[in-house]
């Protein structure tokens, strides 16, 4: 930064004995927590650091990126001088994490929150603030604010306004005010400082943020205030909620991280927080998830439901409608937040996690052909208007044009539920989702809640496809449905053709199919995706979606006691503070892939519903 001093800041490569680790400039996944504000999300480490933050939206470019690059993606750094531990947790019924350092000298508890607004003072349009409070004896802390802006790329202009430092870049503006934290000093690339946090003392970091608008600087009263208001607005949310079944608390904590992921201005929700995390330390699996699947369409509205969300239930169904209506017949894999259907891919000049590159934005599915989309788009209208809600005339004429298009459409190959980047296949998902399109589309129809004029098509086609499947993607050696038409592999995604209603739980072949899962694909509490080839270099943890897809299965089955078994299990494969990345290494048991992710917290959701409903 111009005129600054030389730097004075923590070096992470260099932590004393008895902190929490890192390696190489980078602490494990599992080490993260993740806050947000309904438009943005932040993740801060067990040591303090706020290692990835994108404003002002949360597919926006970084002002944090350290866990994609820990020498140019930037942070904010808040922590003891000194070796100290850690312990974490969620204020109960929040998303507002605590987190206490422990030192030989003393005790200290730093609350961190990204603000939500309110009504009694002007507000930054967005607001991070961190709280620390002095428990027992005097800590010495030290903090640092790394902007680079652009994920990395740009580093800011430094200014003071009414003696408060702002880094600027282009039309974006973020203060960094300090009280009782020590005086902010600029260095060659950060702003920083020291101070002692003694017993029974409080001091306030805040970083409010400002795009193509004025900058508000808070006074401390306000971000104060607006810290006390997110607590309370966040429990009064999770008052509301309704579910009362077994796992309450781990699904209180799902449904709390799924909230961070709807994007309030829309009524979206991301499939996770981050981009280009590894499926595969070191591996070229990084991909941006940043977006909104269809795929995930189905099980979000199912939750919403059963958790008794119906703003957020009926904000999603209508972001889908809208979203879909842009393309219409044909269904994009993914749309972006906003609605909108580009995503292109591009690659970062950052190192990436522990060397994992490259370091992708944007997603190429989006423009692949992925046919049980259809399935899960006509499964949500479904779900939407059994569960009491109204269709309108355009939305009932476009869900009986889906099903047309579908008679169509199901006969080609496609990338299926996994998005391979080899060459379409026949997969046999995809063919089941079809033939749920038709036949949601039938019963909707027979409720005359869409025009049923091309119905006797829509039976035909169902019964075309339910053939297809038995003769040509059925395995008689493996007594299981098997990963592709004529494959002799299998794929854990066919136990969604028992969830969502191929086949009754009774049949004897979705029953054979459940327990090849188990026998191929499952190690303990962890199953994978899939054997095969799919065109990407490397391999992949176990997918976590995948192990409650497999206890909904088996308490759908009548096998509720082994459901409820490794439901157990892999509740506890959570972090300390209750979240769940997309794939966890079974070896070591680190998490991989982006988080928090929001198929793993809805699969958790519905498997704890479906034993719930098993054992009643």
């Amino acid at each position: 930064m111009p005129g600054s001093r030389q730097p004075d800041l923590p070096d992470l490569s260099d932590v004393p004995a008895g902190r929490p680790a890192r390696a190489d400039g980078y602490t494990e996944l599992r080490n993260y927590a993740v806050i947000g504000d309904g438009r943005c999300v932040a993740l801060i480490a067990r040591d303090g650091s706020v290692d990835w933050l994108a404003w002002p939206d949360l597919d926006s470019p970084t002002l944090f990126a350290a866990v994609l690059d820990h020498v140019q993606g930037g942070r904010f750094l808040l922590q003891p001088e000194g070796p100290y531990t850690t312990s974490r947790r969620y204020l109960p019924g929040t998303n507002v994490l605590e987190t206490t350092f422990t030192t030989a000298g003393g005790t200290v508890r730093v609350t961190d929150a990204l603000t939500l607004p309110d009504t009694s003072s002007l507000a930054p349009a967005r607001e991070l603030v961190r709280r620390i409070e002095g428990l027992a004896g005097s800590v010495p802390m030290r903090w640092s604010v790394q902007p680079r802006f652009g994920y990395g790329a740009h580093a800011p202009r430094l200014t003071r306004r009414a003696g408060v430092p702002v880094v600027t870049f282009s039309p974006e503006a973020v203060g960094i005010c300090a009280w009782n934290a020590g005086e902010p000093q600029p260095t060659s690339d950060a702003v920083a400082s020291r101070f002692r946090a003694d017993v029974g003392t409080r001091a306030m970091l805040a970083l409010p943020y400002a795009h193509r608008e004025p900058l508000v600087l808070p006074t401390r009263a306000d971000c104060e205030a607006r810290l006390d208001h997110t607590v309370a607005t966040w429990r009064e949310w999770s008052d509301g909620r309704t579910y009362t079944g077994p796992w309450g608390e781990a699904v209180l904590r799902s449904a709390l991280a799924l909230k961070l992921l709807v994007f309030a201005p829309s009524g979206a929700v991301a499939a996770a927080a981050t981009c280009s995390l590894p499926e595969e330390l070191g591996g070229e699996r990084n991909w941006d998830y940043r977006f909104s699947w269809i795929r995930d369409s189905a099980f979000t509205l199912n939750a919403f439901l059963k958790l008794g969300c119906a703003p957020e239930a009926t904000g999603y169904f209508w972001w889908l409608m809208h979203a879909s209506q842009l393309t219409h017949p044909r269904l994009h894999v993914l749309y972006r937040l906003d609605g909108g259907a580009r995503a292109p891919e591009k690659t970062l000049p950052l190192s990436g996690y522990r060397g994992s590159t490259p370091v992708r934005i944007g997603n190429a599915a989006a423009d692949q052909l992925q046919l049980d989309t259809y399935g899960e788009l006509v499964q949500t209208a479904w779900l939407y208007a059994t569960g009491g809600h109204r269709l309108d005339a355009d939305i009932a004429r476009r869900l009986a044009q889906t099903a047309d298009f579908v008679c169509t459409t199901w006969q080609q190959p496609d990338t299926g539920i996994w998005e391979v980047r080899s060459a379409p296949e026949h997969f046999t998902q995809s063919k089941m989702m079809c033939w749920v399109t038709l036949d949601r589309a039938l019963d909707l129809a027979q409720r005359r809640l869409i025009p049923d004029r091309h119905a006797p098509r829509w039976r035909r086609e169902r019964q075309a496809i339910t053939e297809f499947v038995d003769d040509r993607c059925f395995s008689p050696r493996l007594n299981s449905y098997v990963r592709s038409a004529g494959s002799d592999e299998l794929d854990a995604g066919l136990l969604l053709g028992l969830l969502h209603g191929y086949r009754s739980p009774d049949d004897p072949r979705m029953r054979g199919t459940v327990a090849a899962v188990q026998r191929e694909l499952q190690d303990g509490p962890y199953v994978n995706r899939y054997v095969g080839a799919d065109g990407v270099a490397g391999s992949e943890g176990a997918f976590l979606a995948c192990s409650f897809w497999l206890v909904e299965a088996l308490a759908r089955t009548g096998r509720a006691d082994e459901a409820a078994l490794l439901m157990d299990q892999l509740v506890r494969l959570a972090n300390d503070v209750g979240l769940y990345s997309e794939e966890i290494d079974p070896v070591t048991g680190d998490f991989l892939g982006n988080l928090p992710q929001g198929l793993s917290h809805l699969a958790l959701i519905s498997a704890a519903c479906a034993i719930g409903q098993a054992t009643r």
